[in-house]
């Protein structure tokens, strides 16, 4: 199965079920874990809105969706 890499700044939405489930929040780090024989696995550092908890959490890949991607700025 194909995973997709969210970069920093990507706007994501807790999936897991876990008490912060359905919060939205914004990734400041990406780590990354490669194995030659498999995909890479991701985990990120997300900031989350609403949670009473102000620092940074980290989640699993599979724990969190995409909502919307950074902004980019066009080549002309």
């Amino acid at each position: 199965m194909k995973q997709n890499i969210y970069l920093p700044g990507s706007l994501v939405q807790v999936t897991s079920y876990s008490p912060f489930r359905g919060l939205k929040g914004t990734i400041q780090v990406v780590d990354t874990i490669v194995d030659d024989l498999e995909e890479p696995f991701c985990f990120y550092q997300i900031v989350l809105e609403g949670a009473q908890l102000k620092e940074p959490m980290w989640f699993e890949c599979d724990e969190v969706g995409l909502v919307t991607s950074p902004l980019t700025p066009l080549e002309a």
